[in-house]
């Protein structure tokens, strides 16, 4: 639990955006990795299997959760950045920044807020992600294409909304 913990409860937040579901879900999963255990045949894809079970938690979550929470910002800047010490107005920003991002995130659809946070913020690899999520290659680059297009054209438009002052 301690070595793996933090990432799968990072990820799980990232997935889920709200703490209390995120915990619940890598509670669950702890559980029936200490229960299913004796079925995992190597040991050395522990780590995959962890993220396989904590990631279809986190799916039955999301199709019965309510997405009306606002993502804070600052408990994922804690986890995301390092503990050096900028200035209050470079903290700002980051806030700021970071809060922008993570909308932006929460507003794609659940397959491509996946596919991104398992690559950007977990630094899986695209065949790492495929068999997490039991789906060809090509679809995780497709969703991934996909998923920083949208990214993109949402950034734009909130940045054309604030020249606007809208």
């Amino acid at each position: 639990m301690d070595q793996y913990g933090d990432e799968l409860l990072r990820t799980a937040y990232l997935l889920l955006k709200d703490r209390q579901a995120a915990e619940e879900a890598v509670q669950d999963t702890f559980i029936e990795v200490y229960t299913q255990i004796s079925k995992l045949r190597d040991r050395d894809k522990l780590r995959s299997w962890m993220f396989r079970i904590m990631i279809n938690r986190c799916r039955m979550r999301q199709r019965t959760w309510s997405w009306k929470n606002l993502f804070p910002s600052s408990e994922v800047e804690s986890w995301l950045e390092d503990e050096q010490q900028h200035g209050p107005e470079f903290q700002i920003f980051l806030e700021w920044r970071n809060g922008r991002l993570s909308d932006a995130i929460h507003q794609l659809a659940y397959i491509y807020r996946e596919v991104i946070t398992l690559y950007y913020y977990s630094e899986m690899s695209i065949q790492e992600i495929a068999e997490q999520l039991n789906i060809s290659e090509n679809t995780i680059k497709a969703r991934l294409v996909r998923g920083r297009n949208q990214l993109r054209s949402l950034w734009e438009k909130e940045e054309r909304q604030d020249e606007q002052g809208t």
